[in-house]
């Protein structure tokens, strides 16, 4: 029998500023958008990637909108999973979408850590053969769960450190890639084979997962000092802060490596991108900024998803079992987060492990906007025009993608689409018994 202590969730109100919380959420945005997707990006669109992460921007722009409208009403640790919550009730939409960001998160982690392996092997050559990459990142992820297991304060204080570092290092290379440049212009010549319009929106929907880690901001809602404002606050400076990165980046690789030598290097193309520049000094200087904005976003990830799998199950939205773990949900939680990485990390390539994610955070995100419309919009004080706006951005954006992998990486969509039908068929069955069990419970106090 569970005691009353594992069912705690151990929530450290107020132990998170504003800087703090948006350095949790930028941890994950950069270390994702800058350093692999750049490469994904400019494989699939050509020399126009850059204004693919411009078009991504505009996209997020929009739906950030209903996350900040509905964490100013409604703050809470379950962020995601409280926001459905809120508009679908204890039902399937809630549970079904609830675990697709889950999951996109768990992704976003694993592709983090395989990004920090692939720019860490620079430093020894740049052999990615055999299977060092997965040995990297899957020891990345048992450092970050080890820290999380630490406390609130200690995550902060780190992340709050090598959000500074490497927003400043970033910024670096971007400045003096773009000042030492010999061009800017995009050559569109470059972009014939792949320009179309389908692989337009398939980047742009790529470089929506570079932005997707200011919703871990909203995972620790609750924690927040002054949730009801710095939220907000803090989603906003946070995806501010990345447009402007990320833009000065990709211009500053467009015009210091040819097409053909990003997609030869989609993996580590910010670190390739440095030597022209500033030779093997530029190398090291990008690797090392790297790993540290990987290692802090996988630490920041861990951090928010285990907190929301957490809420999922104190709500009875997801099945859950200690296997004989002591401690609370929230230990658990991590410990399944990070399994469930490390696995990720070992077996699957960032090409497919970014498809899955953006595949699952899409379907989530619509159906957030639809929730805010159809449930909330006079309770939070939202105007319709806006999520009805990002609503069509997403379905764009998501079409051109799957077109996209149709014809080049069927396999990938066979595995999101089983793992929907599984997710979907796993909670109507356990949402059914939870009804049952209460409907049991309930008669038998009525006997009584």
């Amino acid at each position: 029998m569970l005691n009353k202590q594992n069912r705690n969730t151990n929530y450290d109100k107020g132990s998170l500023t504003l800087a703090g919380t948006v350095m949790l959420g930028t941890g994950v945005m950069i270390g994702a958008g800058i350093f692999a997707l750049t490469g994904q990006m400019a494989e699939m669109v050509g020399a126009l990637f850059p204004y693919a992460f411009i078009a991504s921007a505009i996209i997020v722009a929009f739906s950030s909108y209903s996350y900040i409208k509905i964490s100013n009403a409604y703050p809470s640790a379950g962020g995601v999973g409280m926001y459905l919550h809120k508009a679908y009730g204890n039902r399937l939409p809630t549970a079904f979408n609830a675990l697709l960001m889950y999951f996109s998160m768990v992704i976003a982690q694993s592709f983090l850590a395989r990004t920090f392996g692939s720019y860490t092997m620079q430093l020894f050559g740049g052999n990615d053969s055999g299977n060092i990459i997965s040995i990297l990142g899957v020891s990345l992820i048992v450092v970050a769960f080890i820290i999380n297991l630490l406390g609130n304060r200690l995550i902060q204080g780190i992340a709050g450190f090598i959000g500074l570092a490497k927003i400043l290092g970033i910024l670096i290379i971007g400045f003096v890639g773009v000042y030492l440049a010999d061009n800017l212009a995009v050559d569109l010549d470059a972009t014939a084979e792949v320009g179309t319009l389908s692989n337009f929106l398939g980047a742009t929907a790529l470089g929506i997962l570079a932005f997707k880690g200011f919703t871990t901001i909203t995972n620790s809602g609750s924690e927040v000092v002054n949730p009801h404002k710095n939220i907000g606050r803090a989603i906003v400076i946070s995806i501010a802060l990345c447009v402007l990165i990320y833009v000065l980046v990709g211009f500053a690789v467009a015009g210091n490596l040819p097409l053909s030598e990003i997609i030869a290097t989609k993996n580590y193309s910010l670190a390739a991108a440095s030597r022209p520049v500033l030779g093997e000094f530029g190398v090291w200087f990008t690797v090392a900024i790297a790993m540290t904005a990987t290692a802090g976003g996988v630490l920041a990830s861990s951090f928010a998803v285990s907190r929301m799998l957490a809420m999922l199950t104190e709500m009875k939205l997801i099945p859950h079992s200690h296997f004989g773990m002591p401690g609370n949900i929230q230990k658990h939680t991590l410990v399944y987060t990070a399994a469930l990485g490390i696995i990720l990390t070992a077996f699957f390539d960032l090409s497919r492990i970014a498809a899955l994610g953006i595949v699952f955070y899409l379907i989530m995100d619509i159906s957030i906007h639809w929730g805010l419309l159809r449930y909330l919009l006079k309770d939070v004080n939202a105007k319709k025009w806006v999520p009805i706006t990002a609503i069509i951005l997403d379905l764009l954006v998501l079409i051109g993608f799957v077109w996209v992998k149709l014809n080049s990486d069927p396999y990938v969509l066979i595995v999101a689409l089983l793992t929907m039908i599984v997710i979907a068929v796993g909670e109507t069955i356990f949402l059914r018994s939870v009804v049952r069990k209460s409907n049991k419970h309930e008669h038998m106090h009525s006997d009584k």
